[in-house]
């Protein structure tokens, strides 16, 4: 707590809030490309503008949603403790799935599960010129609906002179990074090339969390007059142990770095890790895109876009028959039959491509920006398993004789294909030299088409569904007494995603139920007031964003035990957002945030599985606890985030020292509850962290050399910031509970020494 009125103290002395501040506008062609779903100065919208300089001063291990978590309303947590591996990032409690994602301005949400996995595109820091969080509705988006928020991202501009750069850092948990950058700039022929390359390892704080992960980035572009030409190679590639599952508390408090995941017992009765009981994607994005100014008024932006993922789990799993890997009932070999159970080795894979194809055309003058876009975009998934061993069956059992479905070596196989097209039209108006008005219409059409075997129980997933969806968007924004006032009602919709669908179909088929989930709706209302002066800026933000048929778990399972989602009548997240800026002198800053909210469910139901006893785990029937009114899971009513800046030596004699640089931030986040019930057993306490660096350029005759110290969790607070938990009945009042919770790392150092020119 003391954390938390730490930072309010200093929002009342008057700090900053990038919320109200938005990064200088660049005109230039190879920039068009990812400004139509961004929001400008006009924009009745909430929203914050990360540049590229806040993003290249950040930690070095930091993924992309630990990069971020100082912005308003947002939480991150991290499975392996660290920031290398599996991130996740809420913002105002809408989890990933919720959040549209855009990297110059296509879609990077996965077109099932609607998710964001960044452990596959590692290194984005060092990729990106921007980034604008959009909270709430925000405007249009392509690609999955935005329920909670957007990120909007584009890859660096061309710089117009030759560079290069190369980052080393190293630090705990035998972390390395390597990055390089060069770039020819723009040549007088209007070409130009930027290649980027990143290496990551580290072995993780969990054990057998580690992570070994590289990115590369290729640019060859054109620009002349009118004219630009660009294409976009990204490719990123990741190896980590698996950590998901998290730990019990009971475990926790024996070793808060253990890990179940991957552990079994050896020949000799030796308890070990499995070192490959792993997680590994490969993702390849290519983008087309050609923009030509055709006047003044005028822009054509088109671009087109294929993304390949392919990857799998691959895990050790101890005492489970060969009837769950596909072997059928008259299976014999030797003294083996389909019941024997043993050690096993599997993988899940996926493997998958999207394609897109968008187009935009842009209008401005003196009174009027507007844009109209078209997206369209296919995405195709297949999903398979792949036994590699069993130790039943032993090293010589010929596995590629397991061709039970459309793939060899498969116990399943299904595939996923969704079709969108995405129709939007936006406007800016200046009625008067003080009142904008603003008009946002998006049409969006989605067909999804699953079919073939699920892993579990060998049932059948086939499914068809078309769901038309329009999002309307309206505002005005008022230049008043040296500031923005602004005002915005948005409507909204959501489709269900594939695994919320696959486990109603499994649920369907075992139990004869019709059950059906309907898409998501909310309407948002956004009330805001934001002030920018010489060296002080403040903002406000009142938010209500009213949800009708939230899809959220109850905790009722499925005959085959698949937690069940299911549409909830009425629920809401209302808050208010207040940010403040003072930069009283060139050498120091102080700046922070702070989100009030709360996250309810009306009328709202949670099922318990019920069972004889615990020796027998006969299944008798599920009893059920009411609520009127309760807080959603993973939802802090108070965030709240503070940094502190200075350059201590700024004015100093020596002009080499004047770039050194000392930054203090904190993140102050408060009760989350592990489940949908508000219970004080079932709950992240609050908790409060904070980070430190000092940096140094040193001028060079040729460029420059840079020296950063970077101290994660720097008073050492030991906390979680995530979990899950399954709580289960017996006929004699006695309870049964799972629980996974992920602990995050001590303190922890890097350090990195960079060279540019």
């Amino acid at each position: 707590m003391r954390g938390f009125l730490f930072i309010a103290a200093a929002l009342v002395a008057g700090m900053t809030a990038a919320s109200a501040q938005e990064s200088e506008k660049q005109e230039r062609l190879d920039s068009v490309v990812v400004s139509a779903s961004r929001a400008g100065k006009s924009t009745p919208v909430s929203y914050t503008m990360v540049n590229r300089e806040s993003l290249r001063q950040t930690n070095p291990i930091n993924s992309l949603p630990m990069t971020l978590a100082l912005q308003p309303s947002v939480v991150v947590s991290h499975e392996g403790g660290t920031g290398i591996g599996y991130s996740k990032l809420t913002v105002r409690g809408s989890k990933g799935s919720q959040i549209n994602v855009t990297l110059n301005g296509i879609t990077l949400n996965d077109g099932e599960s609607q998710e964001v996995f960044w452990v596959n595109i590692p290194a984005l820091t060092s990729i990106l010129s921007g980034v604008q969080i959009q909270r709430g509705l925000g405007t249009s988006a392509n690609g999955a609906g935005a329920f909670g928020a957007s990120i909007n991202m584009n890859t660096a501009f061309v710089g117009s002179e030759p560079s290069f750069s190369a980052d080393f850092s190293t630090g705990s948990y035998s972390t390395h990074i390597t990055t390089v950058r060069a770039s020819s700039g723009l040549l007088s022929s209007g070409l130009y090339l930027d290649v980027l390359w990143s290496a990551n390892t580290t072995e993780g704080y969990v054990k057998n969390g580690w992570g070994n992960s590289s990115s590369l980035l290729a640019v060859l572009g054109w620009l002349k007059e009118n004219n630009s030409l660009r294409l976009t190679y990204l490719r990123g590639e990741q190896k980590t142990g698996i950590t998901w599952t998290g730990v019990s508390l009971a475990d926790m408090a024996r070793d808060r770095r253990y890990n179940p995941e991957g552990l079994h017992y050896d020949e000799n009765g030796n308890l070990k890790y499995y070192r490959n009981h792993t997680d590994n994607y490969l993702q390849q994005h290519l983008q087309l895109n050609y923009t030509h100014r055709f006047s003044d008024n005028w822009t054509w932006i088109t671009t087109a876009n294929y993304t390949d993922g392919y990857g799998f789990n691959e895990r050790y799993k101890m005492n489970k028959k060969l009837s769950a890997y596909g072997f059928p009932s008259s299976f014999s070999y030797g003294n083996v039959n389909y019941k024997t159970k043993g050690d096993v080795i599997f993988r899940k894979t996926m493997d998958n491509g999207y394609w897109v194809l968008n187009s935009e055309l842009k209008y401005k003058n003196d009174r009027l920006n507007a844009v109209a876009g078209v997206n369209v975009s296919r995405y195709s998934g297949d999903h398979y398993g792949e036994l590699l061993w069993h130790n039943a069956l032993g090293d010589g059992y010929d596995y590629e004789s397991l061709n039970n479905h459309d793939s060899s070596n498969n116990w399943y196989f299904n595939n996923g294909k969704k079709k969108e097209v995405n129709v939007f039209g936006r406007g800016e108006y200046l009625i008067v030299s003080w009142l904008t008005a603003y008009a946002d219409l998006q049409y969006r059409r989605v067909r999804l088409d699953m079919n073939g075997i699920d892993d579990e129980d060998d049932l059948p997933m086939d499914f068809g569904t078309t769901w038309n969806f329009f999002n309307p968007r309206a505002g005005l924004s008022a230049e008043i007494g040296g500031g923005k006032l602004y005002a915005s009602v948005a409507y909204g919709n959501r489709e269900p995603g594939r695994s919320d669908i696959k486990e109603v179909i499994e649920s369907n088929n075992l139990e004869g139920g019709n059950r059906k989930l309907k898409p998501e709706k909310m309407v948002d209302f956004e009330l805001g007031y934001n002030y920018s002066g010489s060296n002080f800026s403040a903002g406000v933000n009142l938010y209500m964003m009213e949800y009708r048929d939230m899809l959220l778990e109850t905790g009722e399972l499925s005959a085959s035990g698949y937690a069940i989602k299911d549409n909830v009548d009425k629920s809401y997240r209302r808050g208010v957002e207040l940010s403040a800026a003072w930069q009283p002198s060139r050498a120091f800053g102080l700046s922070g945030n702070v989100t009030f909210s709360s996250n309810k469910i009306l009328d709202y139901t949670k099922y318990y599985e019920v069972y004889d006893n615990l020796d027998d785990w006969g299944y008798i029937g599920q009893q059920t606890e009411n609520f009127d009114k309760v807080t959603m899971l993973m939802s802090p009513s108070v965030t709240a985030a503070a940094i502190a800046e200075w350059s201590p030596l700024l004015n100093s004699a020596c002009k080499a020292l004047r770039s050194t640089k000392l930054s203090l931030t904190g993140k102050y986040v408060g009760k989350q509850y592990w489940d949908n019930t508000e219970s004080s057993d079932r709950c992240i306490p609050s908790y409060f962290v904070s980070d430190a660096s000092l940096t140094y350029e040193l001028p060079l005759p040729l460029g420059s050399l840079g020296l950063g110290f970077y101290v994660n969790n720097l008073f050492g607070k030991k906390y979680y910031a995530d979990a899950w938990v399954y709580r289960a009945f017996f006929q004699d009042g006695g309870w049964y509970q799972e629980e996974g919770v992920f602990p995050q790392a001590p303190r922890n150092f890097m350090f990195k020494i960079s060279y540019k020119f």
